[in-house]
C-alpha cells in the first residue's frame, strides 16, 4: 500500500519555484532518506507532503487519500529539526511528550491509562523515562531531540517524519535515535526522513532520494560511505548530496489538530 504518493509537485516562495516537478512514492514499511545540499528543497518537501507548505502544481496522497481530504493526522508523527532550549517551553519531558496524544485522544478528553502508558513506553524507547518530570528546558540538545522523536511516537504512528533529527546532537542520542526508529521500522511502521549524513542510521535506510535545485537527481540505495568505492555498475550519488549543514528550527505546540 502506498503510504506517501507525490506526482508532479512545484511549490516556490515568493515568485521562486524551490520544487519543480517532484514524484515520489513511499510504500508501507518503507524507510527512506532524503539528502540534498543547504537550499535544496529537501525540507520543503516534506513540509509540504504535510500540508505545512502549500503546493503550486501537483498531486499529494497520503494513505491513498488526497491530502486536502485527509484527517487521520494521528497516523502520522512528525519529528522537526529542533528543540531549542531557549525556545521557553514551560513543559517538563513528560508534557510535552504527552502533547503527542492529542491527535489520538482528542483536546478536550483527559489522558487515561492508555496515554500515560503510551508516554512512558516512548520515553523508555529513546532513553529518557528517568527526565520525564524534568524541565525541556534542562535537557541537552540531544536529549531534547530524543523528546521530540518520544512526543512522535507517543501518538502510535504509521509514518514517522522526521527532519534532520541527528543535526547537532551527540553520538549517545544518535545511537538511541537509530535504535527507537529500528525498532519502529520492525515493527512495520513506515519512515520518511531528512538527513544531514546517513550515520548510525545507515543500516535502517532501505533507499535514498537526492534532491538537487529542486529536483529529484537520484533515487536508489543509500550511497557508500565516504572512502568506500562502489563496485563497477553501481550508479553514483551527486558528490554533495550528503554534505548539507543543518538549519535551526524552534519548536511550537501542538495546537491538538494534527500530529504535529
Amino acid at each position: 500500500m502506498s503510504v506517501v504518493e507525490v506526482r508532479h509537485l512545484a511549490v516556490g516562495y515568493d515568485g521562486r519555484e524551490v520544487l519543480r516537478d517532484v514524484s515520489l512514492s513511499v510504500a508501507a514499511g518503507d524507510v527512506v532518506a532524503v539528502l540534498g545540499a543547504n537550499g535544496s528543497g529537501k525540507s520543503t518537501l516534506i513540509r509540504t507532503i504535510l500540508g505545512l507548505v502549500p503546493l503550486r502544481r501537483g498531486e499529494i496522497d497520503l494513505f491513498g487519500v488526497a491530502q486536502r481530504r485527509f484527517r487521520r493526522w494521528e497516523r502520522i508523527g512528525y519529528v522537526p529539526q529542533r528543540l531549542g532550549a531557549g525556545s521557553g517551553v514551560p513543559a517538563t519531558v513528560g508534557e510535552v511528550v504527552a502533547s503527542g496524544r492529542l491527535a489520538r485522544r482528542g483536546v478536550f478528553r483527559f489522558p487515561g491509562s492508555k496515554d500515560k502508558a503510551a508516554v512512558r513506553e516512548a520515553l523508555t524507547a529513546v532513553g529518557l523515562l528517568d527526565r520525564i518530570g524534568d524541565p525541556v528546558t534542562t535537557l541537552s540538545g540531544g536529549q531534547q531531540q530524543r523528546t521530540l522523536i518520544a512526543r512522535a511516537l507517543a501518538g502510535e504512528p504509521d509514518l514517522l517524519v522526521l527532519d534532520e533529527p541527528n543535526a547537532g546532537v551527540d553520538a549517545a542520542s544518535q545511537e538511541a535515535f537509530a535504535a527507537a526508529l529500528t525498532r519502529f521500522a520492525g515493527a512495520g511502521g513506515t519512515i520518511l526522513l531528512v538527513l544531514h549524513e546517513l550515520g548510525p542510521l545507515r543500516p535502517l535506510i532501505g533507499r535514498t532520494v537526492v534532491v538537487h535545485d529542486g529536483r529529484i537527481a537520484y533515487q536508489g540505495a543509500p550511497p557508500e560511505p565516504a572512502g568506500h568505492h562502489a563496485e563497477p555498475g553501481h550508479e553514483h550519488v551527486h558528490p554533495h548530496a550528503d554534505e548539507a549543514k543543518p538549519a535551526i528550527c524552534e519548536w511550537a505546540p501542538t495546537d491538538g489538530t494534527k500530529a504535529y
